[in-house]
């Protein structure tokens, strides 16, 4: 796998390069394990992952990503990270403008950010079990004390609060309504709604994007085929490419 990885922020990014490139690029927002570490990330040593990384590779897709901060729940510093290195990668490489997302879990909240902040540069975004939806998360979350002190010790430090200004800040978090940008999106959810971020979250999306008259697709998959999706997801970028 040719690959480069580079400090940008403090943080840990990569990019992957094809053999034979077909113009495009892809961003990947990772959820809350996602990571990028010196010379290896989450998505070249998980063996499902990896596979799709090397099918978007075929296919002449140049991939790349950050450590956004690790659990980031879409804080500002994480925005203008990705925003940062998109343009980065833009001066680097010989590059479409417009680019595609992947945005796994949480980092759907992320992934909203951008297709309305930049969204003249997003040409479309794949979801795989987003967090879409932070109220309803977060209320799912008041039901287990657990979760909830670690969602909130995670919010807290990605966003740079005390712990007085945490739940306030929580509850007031940016809401999915917010968002109404044009940018066509597909989700792929977990049949058995078995992930940590309820097919609710896809379900209000697809409800708002249809209020909006926005192109959004949700397809369902086993989850032993979480991974194994790679010519659909292909499909979908490739019908969003025949505008450059």
């Amino acid at each position: 796998m040719n690959c480069r990885y580079f400090m940008l922020e403090n943080q840990w990014n990569v990019i992957h390069l094809p053999e034979k490139p077909s113009g495009f690029g892809i961003l990947i927002l990772g959820d809350s394990n996602h990571f990028v570490e010196g010379s290896t990330s989450l998505w070249t040593q998980h063996k499902g992952r990896e596979r799709l990384v090397d099918c978007l590779l075929e296919e002449g897709y140049t991939v790349f990503y950050s450590n956004l901060f690790g659990a980031n729940w879409g804080s500002i510093k994480a925005f203008r990270l990705a925003r940062q290195l998109y343009h980065l990668v833009m001066r680097q490489e010989i590059l479409n403008r417009k680019i595609h997302l992947l945005a796994e879990g949480m980092g759907g909240l992320l992934a909203l950010q951008l297709m309305e902040e930049m969204s003249e540069e997003i040409r479309s975004a794949a979801f795989l079990n987003p967090c879409l939806d932070f109220e309803l998360y977060y209320k799912q979350a008041q039901k287990h004390p657990f979760f909830l002190k670690r969602l909130e010790k995670e919010y807290r430090e990605a966003h740079n609060l005390t712990r007085s200004t945490t739940r306030e800040a929580m509850e007031n978090h940016v809401r999915l309504e917010y968002y109404q940008n044009e940018v066509p999106a597909k989700i792929w959810a977990d049949v058995r709604n078995s992930s940590p971020y309820s097919v609710e979250h896809s379900k209000q999306y697809e409800k708002l994007k249809g209020e909006q008259g926005g192109n959004l697709e949700i397809s369902f998959y086993l989850p032993e085929k979480q991974y194994l999706f790679s010519k659909a997801l292909c499909s979908f970028y490739k019908s969003w490419e025949q505008e450059l």
